[in-house]
């Protein structure tokens, strides 16, 4: 049957690539997808009988359901990778992906904070517990770009306030060591300090360093919620996600001379022609400031 393959396959990305759970679930959503597709053909019992032609078919569905290029290009990625799988264990005698083109990709430039919006955002005044971890974690987030999920799953031990950095886990299970600056730094300080003890109070062996009000891990869902609110707060007029103060991160670096290949590594990109989208950004925040504020503009 087509679905004991996939299940082979999602167990070697688990165990043997390591791969984070939220890349697994975007493979299964995908890969799902894709045999369902094969299975209403009604004529593919085995993987050894797709050919090209299936493969193509199936991205000619996608394109008809409206999907944009870069998730055409998730599925294309997934497929190969899960084809060149069924080679590797023997499941098939050649690869149908071969030769399958990935679509080029729309270079959409990511929504950034202003330097300004940025301090009206982290300008959290009140001085409850879960008042204090809020600003703890967007000083946090905002200093060293992690992404989400990078910032809810540290734990206390991953802190080295007096050196001055954070070690976090990023994608592929990477581990990455980045510079945390004094504002980040006292914040957090003062959240361990003041606030960390009382929310888990009742869950003292609790090692996660960002907990929500009944001392239990932060959720990425719960992280959201708290942001929306936050930004309401703030008064900005902008659709952000948690991931917009990383983008910021990285435009505010470089807008301010720092080497693209820093601003690589401290965001954990495998490849710098990722981190070069927000050289565009810069370029385009420059145009509109000259066409604002020159006069001749």
């Amino acid at each position: 049957m087509l679905k004991h393959a996939i299940e082979d396959f999602f167990h070697f990305l688990q165990i043997e690539r390591g791969l984070s759970d939220n890349t697994l679930q975007s493979y299964g959503r995908d890969l799902k997808h894709y045999m369902e597709c094969i299975e209403k053909s009604g004529q593919k019992q085995a993987w050894e009988a797709v050919s090209r032609n299936d493969i193509m078919g199936f991205l000619y569905i996608l394109k008809d359901e409206g999907k944009s290029s870069s998730t055409i290009s998730r599925h294309v990625s997934a497929i190969r990778t899960f084809h060149q799988f069924l080679i590797r264990e023997q499941i098939v005698t050649h690869d149908a992906s071969l030769h399958i083109e990935t679509p080029k990709r729309e270079r959409k430039l990511p929504d950034v904070l202003s330097q300004k919006e940025v301090e009206s955002l982290l300008d959290i005044q009140k001085n409850t517990a879960l008042a204090v971890r809020n600003k703890a974690m967007l000083e946090l987030l905002y200093a060293t770009g992690l992404r989400v999920t990078e910032l809810i799953t540290l734990k206390v031990s991953d802190l080295h306030l007096t050196m001055g950095f954070v070690q976090c886990l990023g994608k592929g299970s990477k581990e990455r060591i980045v510079p945390l600056g004094d504002v980040a730094k006292s914040a957090t300080e003062n959240y361990l300090e003041t606030s960390r003890q009382k929310l888990i109070k009742n869950n003292k062996q609790e090692t996660a360093l960002f907990v929500n009000q009944h001392g239990r891990p932060l959720s990425r869902q719960g992280f959201w919620k708290i942001l929306k609110s936050l930004v309401q707060d703030a008064g900005i007029n902008k659709t952000i996600t948690p991931h917009t103060l990383r983008h910021s991160f990285a435009t505010h670096l470089l807008e301010n001379g720092a080497d693209l290949r820093v601003v690589q590594e401290m965001l954990g990109h495998a490849d710098i022609s990722t981190t070069q989208i927000y050289t565009h950004v810069t370029k385009t925040r420059l145009k509109d400031m000259y066409k604002t504020y020159h006069p001749r503009a």
